[in-house]
């Protein structure tokens, strides 16, 4: 790789306008000491374009010239060498020289596919004054490696797709605080084709549902055979395909390996079990699945409790074909699953669980922080349907009192109000508010 072509590069960067971008929620905090941030996340769900926001965040500052960004899958720069790494550096300080109180930011894309990338990262950490953004859709650089590698020197945030808020941000819709039927007619039909189709960016933006569809089998694919298979270099991809398809069509429930190896077996197909659990973790590391621990006070018996999974996005239940009527439910619980994934993000000290007793009844979701459980929620469609307030309540009122938690919340389609049971306040919160979030009633 030659100087010229890589000032060639970085100046088209400098040069072309910012693409038209819709604001994320992920906010990064400048730390004293100067780190390397690390934009993680599934395939396709903004890491370029979140990168292009921090860029604009500069321009309103007045340093748009002290940042570059370089996509090193360019075909200018491709196969980039490790030694190239140094050509990008030298190249950066004459762009941006060391200007008091003006820091210059980097910006590495794609930045897995240069060997050895973490020692050149770590060396411009210790010896420049440069803040250095990295993203990447490899599952390198997802995975716990680049933690001991960067050795305290990375700050690492995960991107997901649009949560519903941003994708009424997308959509240009605006929710007031108290909408009137109509408005509030209009939000629900956002968050069905929301719950449909889910919230990858291209997805959201796009309007025929062919269209939909087809690049969401597009993504399932790509994080399949490149992230999973290729990554780890999996022989056994009937293997994998099946057990992507099993998570798919049976998202929201309890995944057991040994159950499924024994599925396998009856189909033919031989995996051991502890293949199929390393399968499912790679399926974990790439961004396809969320999986959810039963909650336990005792670290061992909640590390090997038997998850609960869900899909990193709920599009991609609906583009393998196994969606139902009956399956809006779950889809609710999918999408509460996934913004509370978003919140941990935020807030690292938050953790989240599912609560089963010996005799089945079930708590979707235990939320704990430190030592102490902070709430429980549980996903109801429909909670006046007949039977259900009381198969719901059931399960909820017995773990408040086994682990000491007064606040208790139901989140339904769009029921709002409020229920007193055996003394305990139940708050019931429709799921478009609740995914908005307090004080966040707005796009």
């Amino acid at each position: 790789m030659d100087v010229a072509t890589v000032e060639e590069v970085m100046e088209d960067y400098r040069r072309r306008p910012l693409p038209q971008l819709i604001p994320r929620d992920l906010e990064i905090r400048l730390p004293k000491v100067r780190k390397c941030f690390t934009i993680i996340g599934p395939r396709r769900a903004g890491k370029t374009y979140f990168l292009y926001q921090q860029m604009g965040l500069m321009a309103t500052q007045g340093a748009r010239d002290r940042a570059v960004y370089v996509n090193l899958d360019d075909e200018r720069l491709f196969p980039p060498r490790p030694e190239d790494l140094d050509t990008i550096l030298r190249v950066f300080r004459e762009l941006c020289p060391p200007v008091p109180g003006k820091p210059a930011c980097l910006m590495l894309d794609e930045v897995q596919v240069v060997p050895g990338w973490e020692r050149f990262v770590r060396r411009v950490i210790d010896t420049e004054d440069i803040w250095v953004f990295l993203a990447g859709s490899s599952s390198r650089l997802l995975s716990t490696d680049v933690a001991s590698s960067m050795r305290g020197r990375s700050l690492t945030y995960t991107l997901m797709p649009f949560s519903f808020s941003e994708a009424l941000r997308a959509k240009g819709i605006r929710v007031e605080e108290m909408p009137s039927s109509h408005e509030r007619a209009a939000v629900l039909r956002a968050l069905r084709d929301y719950l449909r189709f889910g919230g990858f960016p291209e997805v959201v933006l796009s309007e025929e549902e062919a269209d939909k569809l087809n690049t969401l089998g597009g993504y399932m694919e790509l994080i399949l055979m490149r992230d999973v298979v290729e990554r780890n270099r999996i022989k056994n991809t009937t293997a994998v395909r099946a057990l992507s398809g099993h998570l798919l069509s049976s998202f929201g429930c309890v995944f057991s390996a040994n159950k499924f190896r024994n599925y396998l077996s009856s189909m033919g197909v031989k995996v051991g079990k502890t293949t199929i659990t390393e399968f499912s973790r790679h399926l974990e590391d790439a961004f396809a699945f969320l999986f959810v621990r039963r909650f336990d006070h005792k670290p061992r018996a909640l590390q090997w409790s038997l998850p609960k999974v869900y899909p990193i996005d709920t599009g991609l239940v609906t583009q393998a074909g196994g969606r139902t009527s009956r399956d809006e439910g779950r889809l609710m619980e999918s999408a509460i699953a996934l913004e509370l994934l978003r919140r941990r993000n935020r807030d690292p000290f938050l953790e989240f669980y599912y609560w089963r007793d010996p005799h089945g009844r079930e708590v979707d979701f235990v939320l704990k922080r430190g030592t102490e459980v902070e709430e429980l929620i549980q996903s109801c469609y429909d909670p006046r349907a007949y039977g259900t307030m009381e198969r719901e309540l059931g399960p909820l009122l017995k773990a408040g009192r086994e682990l000491g938690c007064d606040r208790l919340r139901i989140v339904t389609w769009d029921e709002e109000g409020e229920e007193t049971v055996e003394g305990k306040r139940v708050v019931l919160e429709p799921l478009w508010r609740w995914l908005l979030g307090p004080g966040d009633a707005k796009a």
